[in-house]
């Protein structure tokens, strides 16, 4: 019990040599309590779920993890990000309980919502703000501000401060440092182009922040007109990819929730996976995650 305690809040190398064991050891007896304290989770009245992934190991190696937001409670963590890798979380949820999720939230993922719809047809797809604006960023933004650089050969000058402006472009304006809120309006009133993709990224925002599906479904006709007529390839082709994707983006109106709490637990998994060394143990390394997030109420 002392071992498992003190696991909580150093890592097992420093529990190892603090106690004068193997560090194997520090792991199983951590591992030991971790799965007496915990007990299988309880996926009983289970309403609204939330899908995310993570990087698990280098080289693109990932895990998804998937939690039931009102509570802030981590449900089920699993190696892999596909249909095949996330089904054994319906498997384990069965037919009855599957029938009662009303929700689920999650990034642009093909296989999550593939495997949602096949195991709970009735639940809505809500698409998170934060993983469309992120993918706007790179394939808009990102894509208009290298075109816009290359376009300037002639001017280096002009060219350096386009090439250079990434992330005052990707940056929120309640984020920029002082100055840069004037340095950011002179670039954009000098081109054009990245204005435009600019301001078309702050319309898109808000169209999370309806709370009527209709007023919604207005305001993205607006903005899919303006994103076709502005002549900008690559803000015509993200419209045009985004446009299927409508319907879990006005299910937000319904269902107000977003990854960003999963988010919060990513940043905290990461520290686990300093902490804990033995990660490569996906049982050990899931249960640190699971006791981290409990859940509340």
């Amino acid at each position: 019990e002392s071992v498992a305690r003190l696991c909580r809040v150093a890592t097992i190398r420093h529990v190892a040599r603090w106690y004068g064991l193997d560090w194997k050891t520090v792991k199983d007896l951590d591992r030991a309590s971790l799965e007496r304290e915990l007990g299988p989770v309880n996926l009983d009245g289970i309403e609204v779920i939330g899908m995310d992934e993570f990087a698990i190991q280098k080289g693109h190696r990932y895990a998804t993890v998937i939690v039931e937001p009102m509570r802030k409670r981590v449900l089920w963590v699993g190696r892999g990000r596909s249909r095949e890798d996330v089904r054994p979380f319906f498997t384990l949820l069965g037919p009855a309980r599957c029938a009662q999720l009303k929700a689920a939230v999650m990034d642009m993922n093909a296989g999550y919502e593939l495997e949602v719809k096949a195991h709970c047809s009735q639940a809505e797809i809500v698409f998170d703000l934060f993983h469309v604006i992120a993918k706007y960023g790179r394939e808009v933004i990102d894509r208009v501000r290298v075109d816009q650089a290359n376009a300037l050969r002639t001017d280096r000058r002009a060219r350096q401060v386009v090439k250079g402006a990434r992330w005052l472009l990707l940056k929120n304006r309640d984020s920029l440092k002082p100055g840069e809120d004037v340095e950011l309006d002179e670039l954009l009133a000098a081109n054009h182009a990245l204005f435009v993709v600019y301001v078309l990224r702050d319309a898109l925002k808000a169209l999370w922040h309806y709370r009527h599906s209709g007023d919604a479904a207005t305001a993205w006709k607006s903005w899919y007109r303006k994103a076709l007529r502005s002549g900008i390839a690559p803000l015509r082709h993200f419209a045009k990819k985004l446009r299927p994707y409508l319907p879990g983006i006005l299910a937000h109106c319904r269902y107000p929730l977003g990854t960003n709490l999963i988010e919060g637990i990513n940043n905290k998994i990461k520290v686990i996976k300093r902490m804990a060394y033995g990660f490569r143990d996906d049982a050990y390394f899931f249960l640190k995650i699971r006791a981290a997030f409990p859940g509340v109420g």
